[in-house]
């Protein structure tokens, strides 16, 4: 076991071996949001990273900001830096009046390899539009620009912008913020438990009007732009009719659906690879695989890893839970 004492979640098997172990939590809850089945530690805090984006967005609308549905997505989005996402980016930016040279996410590639590649081929560098978080810091920009804040401070933890994020952050996991950290794009990181990430997303999946809805909608009608088209996430809201769903840095995962039920989960090494296995690993063990309408195999495929020897699959990541 681990130093934090975390059970292990998932085994790495090859040839039959099993030469690793992935250590972690994952909680499940029920349509009232009482916890239903856990794994790990739940109730403590941690750091989300990019799963609190449809969080932080639902602030923003509730500030005023007005983007169209496939724009507001992008404002949830950890984007692959494909060419729609980075014009979607340039679009939330001109509906304020500003440009890229507003955003202060670090400069780098896109996300996706493809889109990496074409951008390198191209002769061009890593930008600040090409970061992954750019469409959430477009969205910040423009909720400044909305209500006449200043743009230039829009990451300082004490600026209005971000207080009223934290204020509607506690509001949806029904925990007050322990830790106040720095994102990888330089904003603020707000902390909760499991739970509490778990009870946000039910909060935004369960809405049938009003902020939360257009939120919970715009991820719905356009995953594609929370993440790319070749991502696992994007493969999961196809399969699971009413899902929302937003994946983390450090092996996060935070997954609802419309009648309530929702699924957190974190790894304790913060390996990526893990994070989809544990998640269909997760709606496996609720029941959700057998309901209406669920496309059972795509759920299947998202959590499916094979390891390779001699460039053929001789093992995988299996989830031990």
């Amino acid at each position: 076991m681990p130093a934090a004492g975390l059970p292990v979640v998932a085994e790495i098997v090859r040839s039959g071996f099993v030469e690793g172990h992935h250590y972690g939590s994952v909680v499940a809850l029920a349509a009232d949001g009482s916890v239903v089945w856990s794994v790990g530690e739940v109730a403590a805090p941690v750091l989300p990273r990019s799963s609190n984006k449809p969080v932080q967005a639902l602030a923003m609308v509730e500030l005023g900001l007005d983007l169209p549905p496939d724009l507001l997505a992008l404002a949830c989005a950890s984007h692959s830096g494909e060419p729609f996402h980075v014009e979607g980016v340039r679009r939330v930016l001109a509906s304020a009046g500003l440009d890229e040279s507003a955003l202060q996410t670090p400069p780098d590639h896109p996300l996706d390899d493809a889109a990496r590649d074409a951008v390198i081929r191209a002769g061009g560098e890593k930008t600040s539009i090409l970061m992954n978080c750019s469409g959430k810091h477009a969205a910040m920009l423009a909720t400044c620009v909305l209500r006449g804040w200043d743009t230039a401070t829009y990451l300082d933890p004490a600026h209005p912008l971000q207080v009223a994020i934290r204020e509607t952050f506690e509001r949806l996991t029904g925990e007050p913020v322990a830790t106040v950290a720095v994102d990888g794009c330089g904003a603020p990181l707000l902390s909760t438990s499991l739970i509490g990430l778990a009870r946000a997303f039910a909060t935004l999946a369960t809405a049938s009007e009003g902020p939360a809805h257009r939120v919970a909608e715009a991820i719905r009608r356009h995953p594609e732009n929370v993440s790319g088209t070749t991502r696992d996430e994007l493969a999961l809201h196809r399969a699971v009719p009413g899902l929302i769903g937003k994946a983390g840095a450090e092996s996060c995962y935070a997954v609802a659906l419309p009648d309530g039920r929702a699924w957190a989960l974190k790894t304790d090494d913060g390996a990526a690879r893990v994070r989809p296995v544990l998640m269909a690993e997760a709606l496996r063990r609720s029941g959700v695989l057998e309901e209406d309408g669920v496309d059972t195999d795509a759920v299947a495929r998202t959590g499916r890893l094979e390891l390779l020897g001699g460039g053929v699959p001789v093992g995988e990541i299996r989830a031990a839970f």
